[in-house]
């Protein structure tokens, strides 16, 4: 084949599959199967390898994933990416309405309703039609540099237009703004491979999609098959005719061939808001994606510049999002669980029910109280409620609807894994199998102290735990330093990969810090912020161990029944013999991280409240301990600053009762820029 018939080749195939991702990812309406668009894909890899004078960098073939960064840089964007103001009721968005209607000195505002999807926000730049840039929200003024991974997202153009029906110019310059996301079926496809290998199942497709966007692999992003909608029209140069609303530039991303959002509306009046909103809300729960309300904008951009925006939200948006879900159904089962403290945990067994667009069989009942105080019986109809967690609770018992007397639960005082006794000690709610050596319990302590927050042990996952438990190979979480090659090789799908892959990272996890292994020795009490202050007091293992009461009660945040708690835990024979287990393994006793001397949050207190938009609170409570101050959960007079994210409630009402300085996200992380930290 000559250059010519190859260079024309290439050319048809990048059409041929551009015009099947659109059909397929934007039109839902695939024409071809995977398999025979995997064909063509290899086709063109195949041809552009042999010849890369053809490469392009806009090529399909380009969605598999170039080369790993080393890491992510910085970009800020050209236009803020701010967070929304929400509500939650029909008379709160009557009260938006009002205030934008006064502001504008108009009897009507018409606006434009979109369903708000649950994903992870990205900006995308396209310099004469080609994809430049794709970022993440960041802080809203920067983010990360991820356009190698959002070109593996197939309903992304690498370059505009996509649609042969387009007529118009090109623009010089494009920002938009969207929302990558998982959707529910590959969400599980995702989960199903992360268990076999042994691997943390991700908590929602919010997460895995947040999870995937910071990979350093765009090859591993692409494997993932993320999604993504345009909702956002933040630049545009070069065009003759100019956009002057939000429903023309819908129209407008539509042409080049983006992928808008599928549900969004024109509305005349808060009223027709109102009425889409209610129509929306009996259709969210049949989507193949998460969404949690509908963002409400006023329809003309000339608007937006007279309302403006507060330091954090635009005044001229706002998202209204719908309460916690619930669902009626019965309870056929209470299965008891045993997790790694040895609490007996109700779990209840469904009649399937779907809420929130997910079929629901199973539902926390919390513990033995609770049963109690619900009078729950098996063969009852109860209401159950999802509010953003993964398993639902059950909250009411419809008592009423019990035809016939049903037999009252009796919470077990024998462990249903090894029969030992099972008990409340003290003054505990919980019910725990007093039997150490519970495999149950071995299996939950080893989970623990692998887990990502404590040794973070690569490649020891919750599969791999449950095999090495139930063979004998691991009888204490000590047993992990322990296991030799030949007693697992032989596992199920143990391959020689995998087992190099797990002895390296247990090989790895004995230089973790100490603040990490005080918290995944599982102390009962102790979690990640104590584990820190704890290392920093005491600086090893050893001292911490030998520590008295009095001593632990002198110490910020650590209360008397959390040092009774410790106390309590050194003095435990097992304890000790897993403490000796690990020195004789090598495992470092004293590896403290240094705390930054001077900061701004040197010696300050600092509340958290709401949600931040750039980084998680634990997130943020680890980097004020890290430069020296004192993450608190309440608020009071000695609160040096109240970081405010979104949904912020009491917490915000107290400190300006009190006094207490308030700082927005955006200022909150120029602490920590000032601080050194990027």
């Amino acid at each position: 084949m000559s250059k010519k018939e190859t260079e024309k080749e290439i050319t048809a195939l990048r059409k041929e599959i551009e015009k099947h991702n659109r059909k397929y990812y934007g039109e839902a309406r695939p024409e071809i199967s995977d398999y025979d668009f995997d064909i063509l894909l290899k086709r063109l890899i195949e041809l552009e390898t042999r010849f890369p004078e053809f490469f392009s960098p806009d090529s399909p073939s380009q969605r598999v994933g170039g080369a790993a960064a080393k890491d992510f840089r910085t970009v800020v964007h050209s236009v803020p990416m701010l967070s929304l103001d929400n509500t939650y009721s029909l008379e709160e968005l009557k009260d938006f309405d009002e205030r934008v209607r006064k502001r504008l000195g108009e009897e009507h505002v018409k606006y434009f309703v979109e369903e708000k999807v649950d994903g992870v926000s990205i900006s995308l730049v396209y310099e004469k039609g080609k994809l430049s840039l794709g970022a993440t929200r960041g802080d809203g003024r920067k983010g990360d540099d991820i356009t190698q991974n959002l070109k593996t997202v197939r309903d992304i153009p690498l370059a505009i237009p996509v649609s042969s029906g387009f007529k118009g110019d090109v623009p010089e310059y494009l920002e938009v703004r969207g929302e990558a996301y998982i959707s529910h079926e590959q969400f599980k496809k995702i989960n199903h491979e992360r268990e076999k290998k042994g691997l943390e199942l991700f908590a929602n497709p919010r997460n895995a999609c947040a999870g995937s966007l910071k990979q350093l692999d765009p090859k591993l992003v692409a494997k993932r098959r993320l999604s993504a909608f345009v909702h956002g029209l933040a630049v545009v140069k070069g065009i003759k005719q100019p956009i002057q609303s939000q429903s023309e530039a819908f129209d407008f991303l539509k042409s080049l061939g983006f992928h808008t959002i599928e549900r969004a509306y024109l509305c005349s009046d808060i009223g027709e808001v109102d009425r889409k909103i209610q129509t929306f809300h009996k259709l969210k729960a049949s989507l193949d994606y998460d969404t949690d309300g509908m963002v409400v904008k006023v329809n003309q951009y000339e608007s937006h510049k007279i309302l403006g925006a507060t330091s954090k939200a635009p005044r001229w948006m706002i998202a209204y999002k719908y309460p916690a879900e619930q669902a009626e159904t019965t309870l056929k089962e209470i299965h008891i669980q045993v997790g790694r403290t040895g609490a007996l945990t109700p779990v209840a067994i469904l009649e399937p029910v779907r809420i929130s667009g997910t079929t629901v069989s199973r539902a926390s009942l919390h513990n033995a109280d609770e049963i109690e105080r619900l009078d729950v019986r098996i063969g009852d109809r109860v209401l159950i409620e999802k509010s953003g967690e993964i398993i639902p609770k059950v909250i009411l018992v419809l008592k009423d609807k019990r035809s016939k007397p049903l037999s009252k639960f009796h919470f077990p005082d024998r462990c249903p894994v090894c029969g030992g006794h099972a008990e409340k000690f003290g003054e505990e709610v919980a019910v725990r199998c007093a039997n150490l050596a519970c495999s149950a319990q071995v299996k939950g302590r080893v989970r623990h102290y692998a887990s990502r927050g404590a040794m973070d042990i690569e490649g020891l996952g919750a599969v791999w735990i449950e095999q090495f438990v139930d063979h004998g190979i691991i009888k204490d979480l000590a047993d992990i330093y322990y296991m030799k090659p030949d007693e697992v090789k032989h596992l199920e799908r143990m391959g020689e990969k995998s087992a190099e892959n797990l002895f390296a990272g247990i090989e790895a996890s004995k230089s973790r810090t100490l603040n990490r292994l005080i918290f995944g020795l599982g102390i009962p009490g102790i979690g990640e912020r104590a584990a820190y202050i704890l290392a920093q007091k005491f600086g090893s293992l050893a001292a911490l161990a030998g520590a008295n009461k009095e001593t632990l009660e002198g110490i910020r945040e650590i209360g008397p029944v959390t040092a009774h708690s410790i106390e309590e835990f050194f003095r435990e024979k097992g304890a000790g013999k897993i403490i000796e287990k690990l020195r004789k393994a090598h495992v470092q006793f004293d590896l403290v991280e240094v705390v930054k001397a001077e900061s701004p949050l040197s010696g300050k207190t600092v509340v958290i409240t709401g949600t931040l938009e750039s980084l998680e609170r634990s997130e943020a409570e680890k980097w004020v301990l890290r430069l020296g101050g004192h993450p608190s959960s309440s608020v009071s007079k000695k609160t040096d600053y109240l970081v405010v994210g979104l949904g912020s409630g009491s917490k915000l009402k107290k400190a300006l009762d009190l006094g207490v300085k308030q700082l927005d996200e955006a200022a909150f992380l120029a602490l920590l820029k000032e601080s050194g930290i990027s």
